[in-house]
């Protein structure tokens, strides 16, 4: 067991863990976030997606011990009792069905954008490429991805026209 810091959602959490420990197990079961899920285990479907440092990493495939920068879960994109404009987005496009994938298609998105604030369509299919949906919602969620990315353009998370 090590003392291990980590700084989720803007608050620094001290732990006593296994440093091999997945990221994913300690955000969920220390640290009681339910944002990201365990999917597939292998990092390949993206269930699990946090973003460490404003990129998309996979938490079921990294270490808590090689977790060194500002970790933001699902719960961390809101402020202020605000959503953010791709958590609104997903709402105004309907885009869950069983909404299993949602958290790792949102901050897959989240990156994108920050990255790549006007993308193109196939360049949002790229770019949300790894993150599966077993549902088949990707017209939704590239939907939604371009309402937030209109959003974020007109600096709000409100309804966008069409």
């Amino acid at each position: 067991m090590s003392e291990i810091t980590l700084r989720v959602n803007g608050e620094a959490h001290a732990l006593d863990v296994d440093p091999s420990t997945p990221l994913l197990y300690i955000l969920r079961n220390d640290l009681g976030l339910r944002g990201p899920r365990f999917g597939c285990g292998l990092g390949q479907c993206g269930t699990c997606t946090v973003l460490m440092d404003g990129r998309a990493i996979r938490s079921c495939m990294r270490p808590v011990s090689r977790a060194d920068g500002e970790i933001t879960t699902l719960e961390g994109l809101s402020a202020d009792g605000e959503l953010d404009p791709v958590q609104q987005a997903w709402i105004d496009e309907q885009v869950p069905q069983c909404g299993y994938c949602q958290n790792g298609q949102m901050l897959t998105a989240k990156a994108l954008l920050d990255r790549n604030p006007k993308p193109s369509d196939e360049e949002i299919r790229q770019g949300m490429n790894g993150a599966l949906c077993r549902c088949m919602t990707y017209y939704r969620i590239q939907s939604a991805v371009r309402r937030a990315a209109d959003a974020m353009a007109n600096g709000a998370a409100g309804e966008v026209d069409r």
